[in-house]
């Protein structure tokens, strides 16, 4: 293969970066097309790579950059099926992410500094999937960082924007610290940073410290790929563009960590520890997440929830030692949310709101955004993972994975001894799944009933003009000046579906209702990825259907009854643009909260907060270290300043005393020499 394409499909993007950058502000025409020329250009060179190299074959090549006394640093690429299929995910999502966001940020004057910003991101990930070094892998997870903080805080003149994205970068830096010495002490182990000489020294068993160095990288993982602890940055994500939230939770910045992980997975197999960790960390994101999600009311969070969700599934098939599960989740999940979220920015840019109790008062929603309203539905059947969607056979891949490490089954990957995944992560993993995939499946329900489904009594309710509450409430997306209006977009239905927010939705609708079934070919997918097996059983594809379905019927169940007693009960607004309160909540919450109130019950309020880690570590961190901060300030300013200030007025003052004595006067001057004199004699006698 010649080596010139692979080694384009990163360049391209970069290029594009810099000449958008270049170009924005003398000719913003060219932001467009240099936008996204290149990147589709990338996707494309990415699927004929894919195609060149076939199953089962593998492609190294390395410059050396520098010596470095130790191991040393090599521009290298590593092609495989594995790398093959993420780079073509990535080439797809970002594609259809920059010509969705020509319409979406049409009116935008900061778009030529967005488009480069995502192409510089683009860049940064095929960066990560095609590098054969780890230190050239960590410049591009170090870069795709360092854009995510500008892409959140695109709105930067309000506060959520600047907040949001700060908390994101502190927090996936605070995972990249130990990430960082993970990386060295793992070069230092296997004498090199090529990726293929870190795994050959694993498989020989030639690592000193397997467990230090699994935990030091898993910090760095569960930060991209917001896993438990290190999450909580990903909901308030939302406040950038909802481009930005699709590229960023489906393809890119969140998958690497799960990517880095399946590619040094023999590493993590020498340590069952870790394993368990990783399992914990899963379980505990799990079935948080999905909690959380169940209780939101934002649109975007809901769908944020959902990511650390299904990352959450992913990290624990790599837990039970089954990279090829993870993985095939990974680009279904990457298809389906990605679709989920160009969705929801379409439904956002009709209804001019976040808020689903808004949405729900909204007569003939779906009916203006059709397109929206169907493709919402595909990627949420595929999300609670019902069959003949991709969601159901990844998701499936994993419930099986997690059975035969519970089960202490042999692996078949040829990754490592079935003996290094404990049995106990197998069954953390199997269990939390399941209940996942039950809560997953009710508040999937949840969001498309009451949002698109409300009944016409509870609409016809609602005030003409919406209460603050329903107005926007995620930075980035249509906050309008005036009251919202469905005449506007009935008039002209390409207002609320522009034609580049539309078809990128029914593109990636096809992977999403097709993909599945391409890991039923042996022939194939699974040859891929190192000729694994993912067929699901027949107990955890029983089982996991099952537990969906249940979902879909109780969250069902409490909308109708939610949705009965709102119709039944709700009185006439007092006031114009205002909804009466009822039983002492407010009536725009009665249809879209009960629902979650009554499945979670006491845990609605936690959970609606994120079981309060956020102020959590407010308290364990943010606060003292503030405080510390106070006591410097003080320290510096009231005590080292006071002895500056004080050393100051006293040399002032001397100056002041000696200044008294200059008059002038020569009469004094010689009077004050001759009473020295006598002074001096007097004493020289005494």
């Amino acid at each position: 293969m010649n080596l010139a394409l692979p080694a384009l499909v990163p360049a391209l993007p970069a290029l594009g970066a810099a000449a958008t950058l270049a170009t924005g502000r003398r000719a913003p025409g060219l932001a467009r097309p240099l936008a996204i020329v290149p990147v589709a250009v990338s996707a494309v060179l990415a699927l004929v790579v894919a195609l060149q190299l076939g199953t089962g074959h593998s492609l190294d090549a390395a410059t050396r950059l520098t010596p470095t006394g130790g191991p040393d640093i090599a521009l290298a690429i590593h092609l495989d099926g594995f790398s093959s299929l993420i780079s073509v995910l990535v080439g797809v999502v970002a594609t259809c992410v920059q010509v969705y966001s020509t319409a979406y940020l049409k009116d935008d004057p900061r778009y030529p500094s967005y488009a480069a910003l995502v192409s510089l991101f683009t860049a940064a990930m095929f960066l990560v999937v095609y590098s054969g070094d780890l230190i050239v892998l960590l410049v591009g997870w170090e870069v795709m960082g360092i854009c995510s903080y500008f892409l959140i805080g695109h709105h930067w003149e309000t506060e959520d924007a600047r907040s949001a994205s700060l908390k994101a970068f502190l927090v996936t830096k605070l995972g990249d610290v130990p990430f960082v010495f993970g990386i060295f002490l793992l070069g230092a182990d296997a004498g090199s940073f090529r990726i293929e000489d870190v795994l050959r020294a694993a498989g020989d068993g030639r690592l000193g410290h397997p467990t230090l160095v699994a935990l030091l990288l898993l910090a760095g993982v569960a930060g991209k790929s917001a896993q438990f602890p290190l999450h909580t940055w990903l909901p308030d994500a939302m406040a950038g563009p909802t481009p930005v939230s699709a590229l960023i939770h489906a393809a890119t910045m969140v998958a690497a960590g799960i990517y880095f992980v399946a590619r040094l997975l023999p590493v993590f197999l020498l340590s069952g520890a870790a394993l368990v960790v990783l399992a914990v960390m899963a379980a505990v994101t799990m079935i948080g997440s999905a909690l959380c999600a169940l209780a939101q009311d934002d649109l975007k969070r809901v769908l944020a929830y959902s990511t650390v969700g299904q990352l959450g599934y992913m990290a624990g098939a790599l837990a039970s030692g089954d990279r090829e599960a993870s993985v095939f989740h990974l680009v279904s999940h990457g298809a389906f949310k990605a679709l989920l979220f160009l969705a929801a920015g379409v439904v956002i840019h009709a209804a001019h709101t976040n808020s689903i109790s808004a949405m729900s008062r909204m007569p003939g929603l779906r009916g203006r955004v059709p397109d929206a309203y169907w493709t919402t539905a595909i990627a949420l059947v595929a999300l609670v993972g019902l069959p003949p969607f991709s969601g159901f056979f990844s998701k499936e891949a994993v419930l099986t994975a997690a059975e035969h490490a519970a089960n202490g089954e042999a692996l078949t990957n040829g990754l490592g001894p079935a003996s290094a995944v404990p049995q106990a992560a197998g069954w953390i993993v199997l269990i939390s799944a399941g209940l996942t995939a039950l809560l997953t499946a009710a508040y999937a329900a949840r969001l498309f009933l009451v949002a698109f489904h409300s009944p016409a009594g509870a609409a016809a309710a609602a005030p003409a003009v919406l209460p603050a509450a329903g107005r926007a409430t995620a930075v980035g997306d249509h906050e309008p000046d005036a009251p919202y209006s469905p005449e506007l977009d009935e008039a002209d239905p390409a207002v609320a579906e522009p034609p580049a927010m539309r078809w990128p939705l029914w593109v990636l609708a096809v992977p999403t209702m097709g993909f599945g079934v391409a890991g039923l070919r042996s022939d194939w997918l699974p040859a891929l990825l190192d000729g694994g097996s993912l067929r699901p059983s027949a107990v955890t594809a029983v089982t996991g259907t099952g537990l969906a379905l249940v979902g879909v019927l109780l969250a069902y169940g409490a909308w109708r009854s939610a949705t009965a007693r709102a119709t039944e009960g709700l009185p006439a607004p007092a006031e114009p643009g205002r909804v009466p309160e009822q039983a002492g909540a407010p009536a725009a919450e009665v249809i879209v909260a009960d629902p979650g109130r009554a499945l979670l019950g006491p845990l609605f309020g936690p959970a609606r907060h994120g079981f309060g880690v956020d102020r959590l570590y407010s308290a364990l961190f943010v606060r003292p270290v503030e405080a510390a901060a106070r006591l410097v300030r003080f320290l510096d300013r009231e005590v080292v300043e006071t002895y500056v200030r004080g050393s100051g007025a006293g040399a002032d003052l001397l100056g002041r005393v000696v200044r008294l004595a200059q008059t002038g006067n020569a009469q004094t001057y010689l009077s004050a020499l001759l009473a020295g004199v006598v002074l001096l004699a007097v004493l020289v006698a005494v």
